[in-house]
């Protein structure tokens, strides 16, 4: 199993990952990536069914702030906004993050892409959102 995560970009592509080989993903964890004005959200096979529930956004707000049910002073929600008053949202800590969305990250227009695992280190795009980040909030 590899100690360290790597992730190959071409941009905001993915062309290469070890991630579905680690531990985290093998244990069911998330994994935020950012590069080139996207959001990667790397999903684990045991999560493939939250993809239902991520296609009906119709668009995705990166959050950062304490989270208290977490009891994280730092985490970031990823939220997909479908219109009901219960959207999908996920919580990561800043360990499955590999940078932390900064203030002046909120003045830029991102993407989120999720992505999947194909075979091997591929990496397969499901979908891709617009998505905003946000100033700092509790989450």
């Amino acid at each position: 199993m590899p100690d360290l995560l790597t992730i190959i970009n071409d941009g905001p592509l993915i062309t290469s990952t070890n991630y579905w080989q680690t531990d985290m993903a093998k244990a069911g964890k998330f994994y935020l990536s950012t590069n080139a004005g996207c959001f990667r959200l790397l999903v684990p096979a045991r999560h493939l069914g939250s993809l239902r529930d991520m296609r009906a956004a119709q668009t995705c707000v990166v959050s950062r702030g304490p989270s208290p049910d977490l009891r994280l002073p730092d985490a970031l929600e990823v939220l997909f906004d479908d219109g009901t008053e219960d959207p999908w949202a996920l919580h990561l800590a800043p360990g499955a993050i590999d940078r932390m969305p900064l203030d002046q990250d909120a003045l830029q227009a991102w993407t989120l892409a999720v992505w999947i695992h194909r075979v091997g280190t591929t990496a397969t795009k499901a979908l891709e959102k617009p998505c905003r980040s946000s100033a700092k909030v509790t989450l």
